[in-house]
């Protein structure tokens, strides 16, 4: 089986994985979302996240190095590793964050508030959580996932359900691209970071009070985004009126 289709099949797998791990975080333990909501992370509508997904396949990779011993005490060598997999993860981490900030003014997420923090992008406490989520990965998900790859090997059928996935998720990148153009120009205009998360959630809120069901997956305006980006502009005055005072 050729290593492209590995890493789409684990870029699939750590994707979806992924998205519900920052699910249940935000939900449950994320100090930022006081009153509980359900919130849908990332930058794509659906129920995916590609941060995960390109995570998932340096760990592979990453793991797959251990038949190369550079310390011989087998301990240390398994500390390296864990590093290097916290390094990978922050690295990837950093770019995505910094691309999305100076390239499109959307923070996609934020840690002003950690110690120790670059920009709001990274921080240690967050790298440290990698190195621990590495280790996790490595003694009790690479096993799980050498043995989906070897189930994969024997059905390849199910790569068209991955090739499936990746239609519908480029089309989502495309859509959600074209949304955060226009929080770009919007964020431009009135010289401001959108935090992105922040504006879908403002955006169901007014559905909610316009009595509009809204969707928590493909999250689809009922008016054009112009409307909402006012409504939106009017809400962080307020926000900066109150914190002024």
């Amino acid at each position: 089986m050729s290593i492209f289709l590995k890493l789409a099949f684990l870029f699939f797998i750590g994707s979806i994985a992924g998205w519900v791990i920052e699910l249940l975080f935000r939900r449950f333990i994320s100090t930022a979302n006081s009153e509980r909501k359900w919130i849908n992370p990332g930058f794509c509508m659906g129920p995916y996240l590609p941060l995960y997904g390109c995570g998932l396949c340096v760990l592979y990779l990453l793991a797959s190095l251990e038949k190369y011993e550079w310390i011989a005490d087998p301990i240390w060598n398994k500390v390296v590793l864990f590093v290097l997999m916290a390094v990978g993860m922050t690295v990837i981490e950093y770019f995505a964050g910094l691309i999305s900030l100076k390239l499109a003014k959307v923070r996609l997420w934020d840690y002003s508030d950690e110690w120790g923090n670059i920009q709001g992008i990274i921080c240690p406490r967050f790298s440290l959580i990698w190195a621990a989520l590495g280790a996790v990965y490595y003694f009790f998900i690479h096993p799980l996932i050498l043995d989906a790859l070897k189930w994969l090997s024997n059905n390849l059928a199910f790569s068209f359900v991955v090739g499936m996935f990746f239609g519908i998720f480029v089309i989502d990148v495309i859509y959600s691209a074209q949304l955060v153009a226009k929080l770009k120009k919007f964020a431009e205009d009135n010289d401001i970071i959108v935090r992105y998360e922040h504006f879908k959630e403002h955006v169901r809120t007014m559905q909610i009070k316009a009595k509009h069901k809204p969707r928590f997956l493909f999250l689809r305006p009922d008016r054009p985004i112009s409307e909402y980006l006012k409504e939106y502009k009017i809400t962080l005055e307020a926000l900066r009126k109150k914190y002024k005072k």
